[in-house]
């Protein structure tokens, strides 16, 4: 699930984003407060607005909104209060974490991108990577499938020249890191950084 709010663009509404892949039919439905948008052809609800969000939050983020468990009971108590019921599938494991590069191989179909093995600790995630600074046993920041950079950017499952890649590997710049190099090359941690562990990206409030 992604959250985002940002009222001086868009307006007092909580945009609450159930699937990551693109919807191609929408349909709205409107009750009370709730705008439900679902694809046409299946009935499926991909996405939902919460119009007045003020009302039943405090918030002042401009931009993703960290979903937590406070968050998610918020959104569940304003879909009741306007008599909607939608079921929330919540994913709450971090998804800026420690990886390692176990492997790296040439792309067979472009030379400028690596194929890479990472272990995120709990598995091993293979993400094409067009860093010129990637090398196997580095320290790295992953961005996992469901991750919203400071950017916007959606990180989804994708294929790039043929190759699957489930994930992406960070630069500073893309962290919003303070006093991020100009150069191109992905963040490179020190050695003690702990395989697995969450990584902390700069707020955006």
């Amino acid at each position: 699930m992604i959250v985002a709010y940002n009222k001086p663009f868009v307006g007092d509404v909580l945009l609450v984003q159930l699937a990551t892949e693109k919807i191609v039919n929408t349909e709205v439905e409107k009750v009370g407060d709730i705008a439900i948008l679902k694809e046409q052809a299946t009935g499926e609800i991909k996405a939902f607005n919460i119009f007045n969000a003020s009302k039943y939050f405090e918030l002042e983020v401009q931009g993703a909104v960290e979903v937590t468990p406070e968050i998610v009971e918020k959104i569940e108590a304003a879909l009741k209060e306007n008599e909607v019921t939608i079921s929330l599938d919540v994913d709450f494991t971090p998804k800026f974490v420690i990886g390692h590069v176990e492997e790296k191989e040439k792309h067979p179909n472009a030379d400028k991108l690596s194929i890479c093995k990472v272990n995120v600790g709990d598995e091993v995630l293979q993400i094409v990577c067009g860093a010129p600074n990637v090398e196997a046993g580095q320290k790295v920041v992953v961005a996992k499938i469901g991750a919203v950079m400071p950017s916007g950017l959606v990180i989804k499952d994708s294929e790039l020249r043929g190759v699957a890649s489930s994930g992406m590997l960070c630069s500073a710049r893309e962290l919003a890191i303070p006093n991020a190099p100009s150069a191109k090359g992905i963040l490179v941690l020190e050695e003690d950084a702990v395989v697995g562990s969450p990584f902390e990206i700069p707020s955006n409030l």
